[in-house]
């Protein structure tokens, strides 16, 4: 079971944590999926994977060769268990769904959100609230020192 990995992004936009998140999971061995909310946001965070330097493999879900797919971009809540690649990792974005049962069955789990935004933090902490109430352990990062450090975890320890 995944420990849900909450990052609040205030310094940097999502497309500088990103390949980070992506490239720790892919380190491990994990494919990973990357669930946002907005299909337009995933196809230009799809050009700007490709575009970017150290090139990360992936694709938009739909495609013929979603299964090899190392990473794969999706706009909706198709269940991680569902999803050809079979990813151990799921980062989602913008608000999006992660069931408690998703965050047990993965290895890996980061739900992202701009800290600008005060519908994506209280969405945030509607999902903090959902999943540690349903027993899911939870740890907040943020970067306002300069570093990413943690914050807070649930169950404290």
């Amino acid at each position: 079971m995944a420990v849900a990995k909450f990052y609040h992004l205030t310094r940097d936009p999502l497309e500088a944590l990103l390949p980070t998140l992506i490239g720790k999971a892919l380190e491990i061995g994990l494919k990973v999926a990357l669930r946002g909310t907005d299909l337009a946001r995933m196809q230009a965070l799809d050009r700007q994977l490709w575009m970017n330097d150290g090139f990360l493999p992936h694709g938009l879900a739909g495609g013929p060769h979603d299964a090899e797919q190392p990473v794969l971009l999706l706009a909706d809540t198709t269940p991680l268990a569902e999803l050809a690649n079979h990813p151990g990792c799921l980062i989602t974005l913008d608000g999006a769904e992660v069931s408690p049962d998703e965050a047990r069955a993965a290895d890996r789990l980061c739900i992202v959100f701009d800290g600008t935004n005060e519908a994506a933090v209280v969405e945030a902490r509607n999902q903090w609230r959902g999943l540690t109430g349903a027993d899911v352990e939870a740890e907040y990062w943020s970067r306002e020192s300069g570093r990413w450090a943690c914050k807070a975890r649930h169950p404290k320890g």
